[in-house]
């Protein structure tokens, strides 16, 4: 079998969502100026990079990470190319040949292309609310997107996010999917474990059990 990391690397100047905490990896302890180890401090905000959002991130009392369900997380998923030039509406997911009984759905866009710019991206693709039910009516309970929101740029309603942490489905943003091939495959993405944080940042890997 093969695996593939997804996760996008975190790193002082990485690209972030506007207004989110700049990454900050400040040593403490230093082998170069005779201390016995290294260790560092570490300041990012909870959706730096490749992270999941908890429900508590738009409801309040609403579950944190730490309580959302880890089967929801490891599994089957299968990786669905989409080429729409912004928004993914529900008529191209109908089209897009994703299986019945899908649960986990991973959305490759152009956006996986836009990493290699720090500078943040505000025409990325994402994820109209419409798409956001559509997924939600067919039972989808975890949806990533390779960028740091499914959520159009600007929008003042969020109602993709909405849709789907209403519903209960875990939403995973800041993957990287530019060298995956569409198709299944077993997907691994777990959260750091912070009490009652609103999401957090994620180590994301698919497993290619045919290679």
């Amino acid at each position: 079998m093969k695996v593939y990391d997804i996760s996008v690397p975190i790193y002082p100047g990485m690209t972030i969502y506007p207004g989110d905490e700049p990454v900050s990896i400040a040593p403490r302890a230093q082998i170069k100026k005779g201390d016995a180890y290294n260790t560092s401090h570490l300041s990012l905000g909870s959706h730096t990079g490749t992270h999941i959002d908890a429900p508590h991130h738009f409801f309040e009392g609403a579950k944190g990470v730490d309580e959302l369900p880890l089967n929801i997380l490891l599994g089957k998923a299968w990786v669905c190319e989409v080429k729409n030039p912004r928004g993914i509406t529900a008529s191209t997911l109908s089209r897009a040949g994703i299986p019945q009984g899908t649960s986990r759905l991973l959305l490759k866009t152009r956006n996986s292309l836009l990493w290699s710019n720090r500078e943040f991206q505000k025409d990325y693709v994402y994820l109209r609310p419409a798409a956001a039910r559509w997924l939600v009516e067919r039972g989808v309970r975890l949806v990533g997107i390779d960028y740091l929101s499914l959520e159009r740029f600007g929008s003042r309603i969020s109602a993709a996010h909405l849709t789907l942490l209403k519903a209960g489905a875990i939403i995973v943003e800041g993957l990287n999917l530019k060298d995956i091939r569409p198709g299944e495959y077993t997907l691994v993405c777990l959260p750091l474990k912070i009490v009652g944080c609103d999401g957090a940042p994620a180590r994301a890997a698919l497993i290619d059990e045919k290679e």
